[in-house]
């Protein structure tokens, strides 16, 4: 039977209270089916978009299991393993264990790239119970001999979906391979991909599967708009858009390194506070960016894919996609950064003529049409034109900007 508040799971007293100074009283959906499986012991495969407490899911089960358990940190070797593609998502996930575990005695350290390796490995040398870690430095570390994992007993595999896309599948793979073969091993992700699926089931062992949204089905309670403008009228847009008091915590999606930079700063020069979010940013840099637009002092943040992947933050009002992606899955993961924690959210989309047909595709997989926002574009067969398009009628455009706009508000 599914459980409907926390206080049935049978956690230890100790997490009980960590989940009562945090009035966490009902469980989400994925919380409410995989906990008990991992407190059982089962391997667990969940399909789960980032948003729904898929952490507290893992989280809490382990640390009980952990808690009830011999052995302690003393050691050098890590009894659970958590592994994640980025940094932001390792460190989001160590603070969530240490939140709920605050009572517990156990020891946990976060290892990843793009930072001096010193006081980590000082942390792994004092013994841990709980590793987290992105797996580029955790394979370094254990090249170098500065970790052993012949004690792990619980494996967790986060946001699989996003490690096969960042490359990292012959490291995880390398990484499992010198895991114990006896071992709780839980895998969460998004969605399900061939290479992901082909991973699972070489290394869950007769894995129940739990799943609380269809997959790459965007959140229902996101209002979903697409704008369609010229490729060189988009900066324009976004600035007149930002002018609504609305979009109190936007986060803008760029699709190059490059772009992310030029639009903060253009931001900034016009009065909005912004931060630019990507791969090539330092570690502390992404870091501050990040706590400046969790705390509000940054109003906008734009971000690449691989950058928003681990971004995790309450109160989200907009997501814009400045430039659709690529991929259509993509789209999902990037809109259901709002609308977390059963509050809504609006998605906005802007799509030049060279990204109909990424328009398409997506509708095509999400099933249903972006509501147009302004002008819809004549419904002939895209086909790409060259060179910038004629303008024709500008006072007219004015005057289409001003309907578009104001339905944009109307929105709200």
């Amino acid at each position: 039977m599914t459980k409907q508040l926390f206080s049935e799971f049978g956690l230890a007293e100790t997490l009980q209270r960590a989940l009562a100074k945090r009035e966490h009283i009902t469980p989400t959906p994925i919380q409410a089916q995989a906990i008990p499986e991992v407190l059982a012991g089962r391997d667990v495969l969940a399909i789960a978009q980032t948003g729904t407490g898929k952490t507290a899911a893992f989280a809490l089960p382990i640390l009980h299991r952990l808690a009830g358990e011999n052995g302690g940190g003393r050691g050098r070797a890590p009894r659970a393993l958590v592994l994640a593609p980025t940094r932001e998502l390792a460190i989001q996930i160590a603070d969530e264990f240490r939140a709920y575990g605050t009572h517990l005695q156990l020891r946990l350290a976060v290892i990843y790239g793009g930072v001096g390796q010193r006081p980590q490995v000082d942390a792994l040398a004092r013994g841990v119970d709980i590793l987290v870690a992105t797996p580029g430095r955790l394979l370094d570390l254990m090249g170098q001999r500065r970790v052993k994992l012949h004690r792990v007993e619980h494996l967790v595999l986060d946001e699989a979906d996003r490690m096969l896309d960042m490359g990292f599948v012959r490291d995880v793979r390398r990484i499992l391979v010198a895991l114990p073969a006896v071992r709780q091993s839980l895998l969460f992700s998004a969605t399900m991909p061939r290479d992901v699926a082909r991973l699972a089931s070489d290394f869950l062992r007769d894995p129940v599967r739990v799943a609380v949204t269809p997959q790459a089905t965007p959140v229902e309670r996101i209002k979903q708009c697409v704008f369609h403008v010229p490729f060189e009228s988009k900066r324009r847009l976004l600035a007149d858009i930002l002018v609504d008091p609305a979009l109190s915590r936007v986060l803008v999606f760029a699709r190059t390194k490059h772009r992310a930079d030029r639009l903060a700063t253009q931001l900034e020069k016009g009065g909005v506070a912004a931060e630019a979010m990507h791969g090539d940013k330092s570690q502390g840099a992404r870091q501050r960016a990040l706590e400046r637009f969790r705390r509000g002092e940054a109003r906008v943040l734009v971000a690449t894919d691989i950058a928003a992947r681990g971004i995790d933050v309450d109160d989200i009002s907009h997501v814009i996609n400045y430039e659709l992606p690529n991929v259509p899955e993509s789209y999902v993961h990037r809109i259901g950064r709002t609308a977390r924690a059963g509050a809504g959210g609006i998605a906005y989309s802007f799509c030049d003529a060279g990204e109909r047909e990424s328009l398409g595709q997506i509708e095509t997989l999400i099933r249903q049409r972006l509501t147009v926002m302004g002008d819809d574009p004549a419904p002939a067969p895209f086909r790409p034109t060259r060179g910038r398009p004629q303008r024709k009628g500008a006072g007219n455009g004015r005057k289409r900007k001003a309907r578009t706009l104001a339905k944009a508000r109307s929105v709200h």
